[in-house]
C-alpha cells in the first residue's frame, strides 16, 4: 500500500470543533433546533417476565398539556418486527425489567414525565429467570461470536498437553455487568411528515454512526433509505453503546407519527439508560495453562461463560485474543451463552478483547511466579513470529519493544520480584505488567465527495462521527495531506445520511475506514482534475477493500505498567503511577492520540477497581442505576498516566500507516492494576471490581 505523505499528519493542531463546543454553539442532538417540539417520556415495565394485562392512560391524558399516550394496546404498527431488541409495544409481553411499554408526548419535559407516572399498569407476571451463573444446565454456544469469529477453536491436543506440562495454571476469572455512560445520554429529535410521495423522516440522534441508524430503522418503518434522514455532527461520547439504534429511537419514531406532524424530542435519564442501551455482559472465564519449567507455553484453554437476553442473541468474542496472543501449540478457545430475561448486552470499549485479556493476562503473571521468571520475559519468551491463529506475518507487531521500552521508563529493573516486600509505613507498595493487543479493522462501504469551491477551498463530505474523539480536526488533517494543501483549506462535513455513507465510529476502525475513504477520493481527483482543478470539479469515490488484509495479521499491541499501593490495615488501593505503551502505527495527530490512550487507561483503572452493575436478583433490575451508586473512577483516583508510542507507521493498514488507537488503551490496564496489587500483597484477585474486602 502506498503511504501519503506526512505533512499535517503528526502535528497536533487544537481541535476544530473546539471553539463550537466550549461556546456552547455545536448542537448535540436533543440542542438542534426545530420549530413547535413535543417532549416524550417512556413508561417501563416494573416487572421482569410476563404480561401487560391492562393500561389506565385516563389520569395521563387529562393532565393539561398532554398531547398523547402511546401503549402496548394502541400504538402505530412495524413493517419488520424481527428484531426483539427494537419491537416495541407490538404487544403485551414483558421481556426485562425496564422494558418500554408505553410512553407520553407533552408539550414539556415535566408534563411528559408526570403523565407518565400517572400511567397504571396492570401485569401478568410469571417467574423469571436473571441471576448470572456457570452452573446452569441450559448454556448453550451461540453460532458465532461478535465480528463474526468462530464460537470455538481447537488446536493440537490440549489434554495430553496439559497432562504433560511441568507448570499448569488452572483458574477463574470473574468480570461484572458493567455501564457505558457517556456525558451526553441517549437522546433523539425525531421528525415525521406526510407528504404525497409517503413520509419524509428526520432524527436527530446521539449515533456513532448515522448510516447505520438509517439502515437498521428504515425497514422497521417500512421506509425506502432515501426517506430517512439521520443528522449527528456532534456527540457527547459512545463508547459502543452509541454504536447502534436502540429501543428508545423506535419510540421517538412511534411518538412522531402520532405528533401531528410536530417534532418529538427524547433524553433518557441516567437511570433509563441502565435499562435500555446495552452493558458489558458479565463473564466466568476458566483459563488453564500449561508451560515448562522455563515459561514455554504448550497448552492454554480459555473457556467462557456470558450472558445474553431471550430476546435477542449477543455473543461476546471475549476468548478471541487468546487465540492470537502467544506462541502455543495446544491450544481450546470457548464461549457459552446463559440467556436471562433481561436487557440485550452490546458493545462496550474494546468488547470481548477487555475482559478478556484481563483474565488472560493475569493467568500469565499466575505463570510467571509459578516459574520463578519475570513477567516481562515470560512474555518475550513466548512471542510468536507469525500469526498462531491465521500463520499470517504481522503488519507491525513490536510487543517485545514496547515492553523493554516500558520497562526502562518505569524502571522495572530495581523491582524485587518477590511480593509483599516493598512497604512505606501502613503502605503495601507493588508494580505489575500485562500486555495489550486490539485488532486493526477496516470497515467496507465508506465513500467520500470532495469538491473544489470557488473560493478555492475543497469540500470534503463523508457521513463519519465525531464522538468527542477528534474526528473533525483528524480527518481535515488527512484530507490536506491527500490534497497537498494546508488544512485551513478543507471544508470538512461529517454527520449526515445526506453524505457518502460512512461506517459506525466502533471497533477502532474510524479512521482507518474514513480516512482511507477520503485518501482514495482526493487520489481519484487529482487524477481526474490535475493540480489546479477549476471550481465545481468535484468527484464521489467509494474505497476499495484492502488487498493487505488477506495477506498480514493486523493488530495493535502495547505494554501496561502499573504501581499499587495497599493499606495494610484497610485494603484501601491506590495506583499512583501508569504508563502505557504502544505500537499503533502513525499518529494522524499526537495530542488527541494521548487523550485517547490515558482514557482508556483511566476505564482500565476503573474497570478494575470501581466499575460493577449490581441486578437485583427478584425484580430482575440493575439497582446501581446512577452515578453515584455506579463507581467510576473520579480525579481523586487517578495519579499519574503516561501515554508513549512507537514511531512506526504501519504500511498495509490503510494509506495513512495508522492504527486504532481508541480502545487499546483499556485493554491490559485492569490486569496490570490487578498484578501490581498481587505483588504489593501476596493476594491474587481474580474477580472484579478489587474492593477491600477481597484483600482483607
Amino acid at each position: 500500500m502506498t503511504l501519503i505523505e506526512a505533512a499535517a499528519m503528526g502535528t497536533s493542531p487544537t481541535r476544530l470543533d473546539g471553539p463550537a463546543k466550549v461556546t456552547g454553539t455545536a448542537p448535540y442532538a436533543f440542542e438542534h433546533q426545530v420549530d413547535q417540539p413535543t417532549y416524550l417520556h417512556p413508561v417501563q415495565a416494573t416487572i421482569a417476565r410476563g404480561r401487560v394485562s391492562a393500561m389506565d392512560v385516563s389520569a395521563a391524558t387529562r393532565l393539561d398539556g398532554a398531547v398523547a399516550v402511546l401503549t402496548v394496546f394502541d400504538a402505530p404498527k412495524l413493517a419488520d418486527t424481527s428484531d426483539g431488541e427494537l419491537t416495541i409495544l407490538q404487544d403485551n409481553d414483558v421481556h426485562f425489567r425496564g422494558q418500554l411499554i408505553g410512553a407520553v408526548i407533552a408539550e414539556t419535559p415535566e408534563i411528559a414525565r408526570h403523565a407518565a407516572s400517572l400511567v397504571e399498569v396492570t401485569y401478568q407476571r410469571q417467574q423469571a429467570e436473571v441471576e448470572f451463573r456457570g452452573d446452569r444446565a441450559d448454556l448453550y454456544a451461540p453460532e458465532e461470536v461478535s465480528s463474526s469469529f468462530p464460537t470455538d477453536t481447537d488446536v493440537g491436543d490440549l489434554d495430553a498437553a496439559l497432562a504433560a506440562a511441568e507448570v499448569t495454571i488452572d483458574q477463574t476469572y470473574i468480570t461484572p455487568i458493567e455501564h457505558n455512560n457517556p456525558l451526553e445520554p441517549h437522546a433523539c429529535i425525531a421528525v415525521w411528515q406526510e407528504g404525497d410521495d409517503g413520509p419524509r423522516v428526520t432524527l436527530y440522534d446521539s449515533t456513532q454512526g448515522v448510516h447505520t441508524v438509517r439502515t437498521t430503522l428504515a425497514p422497521l418503518f417500512g421506509l425506502e433509505p432515501h426517506q430517512l434522514r439521520v443528522i449527528a455532527p456532534h456527540v457527547g461520547g459512545g463508547f459502543g453503546a452509541k454504536g447502534a439504534p436502540h429501543a428508545h429511537n423506535v419510540l421517538a419514531l412511534l411518538a412522531a407519527q402520532r405528533s401531528g406532524g410536530r417534532p418529538v424530542k427524547l433524553a433518557l435519564t441516567r437511570q433509563q439508560m441502565f435499562a435500555l442501551v446495552g452493558y458489558r455482559t458479565p463473564t466466568i472465564q476458566r483459563i488453564r495453562l500449561g508451560a515448562d519449567r522455563n515459561g514455554k507455553l504448550t497448552a492454554l484453554a480459555h473457556d467462557v461463560i456470558e450472558q445474553t437476553s431471550r430476546i435477542k442473541e449477543f455473543a461476546e468474542q471475549t476468548a478471541v485474543s487468546s487465540r492470537m496472543m502467544y506462541r502455543v501449540p495446544n491450544r481450546r478457545t470457548s464461549h457459552r451463552l446463559a440467556a436471562l430475561d433481561v436487557p440485550v448486552p452490546f458493545w462496550m470499549r474494546a468488547p470481548g478483547e477487555a475482559p478478556g485479556m484481563f483474565a488472560a493476562e493475569v493467568a500469565m503473571d499466575e505463570l510467571a511466579v509459578a516459574c520463578a521468571i519475570d513477567p516481562i520475559e515470560l512474555r518475550i519468551r513466548n512471542e510468536p513470529d507469525a500469526d498462531p491463529e491465521s500463520g499470517q506475518p504481522w503488519s507491525g507487531r513490536h510487543l517485545i519493544e514496547c515492553l523493554r521500552r516500558g520497562a526502562a521508563e518505569f524502571d522495572w529493573a530495581a523491582r524485587d520480584p518477590a511480593p509483599g516486600v516493598r512497604r512505606s509505613g501502613e503502605w503495601l507498595i507493588g508494580t505489575g505488567v500485562a500486555a495489550s493487543t486490539y485488532p486493526a479493522t477496516e470497515s467496507p462501504g465508506n465513500a467520500a465527495r470532495i469538491e473544489f469551491t470557488a473560493d478555492h477551498s475543497y469540500l470534503v463530505q463523508i457521513g463519519a462521527a465525531d464522538i468527542g474523539t477528534g474526528t473533525w480536526t483528524s480527518l481535515t488533517q488527512i484530507a490536506a495531506d491527500a490534497l497537498g494543501c494546508a488544512t485551513d483549506a478543507i471544508r470538512l462535513e461529517i454527520g449526515d445520511t445526506d453524505l457518502p455513507a460512512a461506517s459506525v465510529a466502533g471497533g477502532s476502525s474510524g479512521i482507518t475506514s474514513w480516512g482511507t475513504a477520503i485518501v482514495t477520493a482526493a487520489r481519484a481527483f487529482r487524477d481526474k482534475h490535475g493540480i489546479a482543478p477549476t471550481p465545481g470539479a468535484d468527484v464521489t469515490v467509494e474505497s476499495a477493500e484492502n488487498p493487505d488484509t488477506d495477506h498480514f495479521a493486523m493488530h495493535s499491541f502495547g505494554a501496561q505498567f502499573a504501581e499499587t499501593w495497599v493499606n495494610r490495615d484497610t485494603g484501601e488501593i491506590r495506583v499512583p503511577r501508569m504508563l502505557g505503551v504502544f505500537s499503533i502505527g502513525r499518529a494522524i495527530n499526537p495530542r488527541m492520540l494521548r487523550s485517547q490512550l490515558i482514557g482508556g487507561m483511566t476505564w482500565g483503572l476503573s474497570m478494575a477497581l470501581h466499575e460493577e452493575s449490581v441486578r437485583d436478583p427478584r425484580y430482575g433490575h440493575v439497582v446501581t442505576q446512577d452515578l453515584a451508586t455506579y463507581h467510576v473512577s473520579s480525579h481523586a483516583d487517578i495519579g499519574t498516566i503516561e501515554a508513549l508510542w512507537l514511531d512506526d507507521p504501519d504500511p498495509h493498514t490503510n494509506p495513512m500507516g495508522s492504527r486504532g488507537a481508541g480502545e487499546i488503551g483499556i485493554v491490559g490496564a485492569a490486569a496490570a492494576i490487578t498484578n501490581a496489587i498481587h505483588h504489593a500483597t501476596g493476594t491474587r484477585p481474580r474477580t472484579l471490581p478489587i474492593t477491600p474486602d477481597h484483600l482483607l
